[in-house]
């Protein structure tokens, strides 16, 4: 039987997407076995972490300077701009290293069901920062579910009236995948995306 405080700790844990309550376990019992090489080090991360942590005043990702790395970085692409839902879509993208670009971070997706209005996204800063002028092109990053084409759409709406080329990413058939373990919709996305063959 731990103490109180072991289980708070793997109860805090058990609460992070991915860690069920034995994989906590597992993750508390490793850190106590291993205090200074594993324990001591996380301690210190997360306390920098926590002091540190900033919101980007100018795309809204989350870092530990404002601004951001990205939008800090002068080999960035400032005439490109890649509008995704979330933090994690903005570091997926970014991790991939294939958009050149900077980032703009809405923070969710439109949605009727859960009560997203266009107001509850940072929607109004997209517009601003189109009209300030500079950009060629932006990227709805939105994710392949209803909601997500549902924000693309609505987006596609309020920057229909500025010089910019708008595209959106690709949905269709992953690379590797057989078709007969694709839902009815992806099948559907891809063939209506269907290209010439070079």
């Amino acid at each position: 039987m731990a103490s109180p405080e072991i289980d708070a700790l793997t109860q805090a844990l058990s609460r992070l997407p991915g860690l069920g309550p034995r994989s906590a376990r597992r993750a508390v019992l490793h850190l106590l076995k291993k205090r200074e090489s594993a324990l001591e080090p996380l301690l210190r991360a997360l306390d920098a972490v926590n002091d540190r942590l900033v919101t980007c005043h100018i795309c809204g990702n989350v870092d530990t300077v404002d601004p951001c790395g990205i939008c800090a970085d002068p080999r960035r692409d400032a005439r490109a701009l890649c509008v995704v839902e979330d933090v994690a879509d903005l570091w997926a993208l970014d991790k991939s290293r294939l958009f050149p670009g900077r980032f703009h971070v809405l923070g969710g997706r439109l949605s009727a069901l859960e009560g997203v209005r266009p107001e509850d996204l940072s929607i109004d800063t997209l517009i601003a920062r189109v009209e300030a002028g500079g950009i060629d092109e932006v990227v709805l990053a939105m994710n392949a579910t209803l909601e997500g084409q549902t924000t693309a759409h609505y987006l596609a709406e309020r920057l229909e009236r500025f010089p910019v080329r708008l595209t959106q990413l690709a949905h269709g058939v992953p690379v590797g995948g057989e078709l007969d373990y694709l839902d009815e919709g992806t099948l559907a996305q891809a063939l209506r995306a269907r290209r010439p063959v070079a």
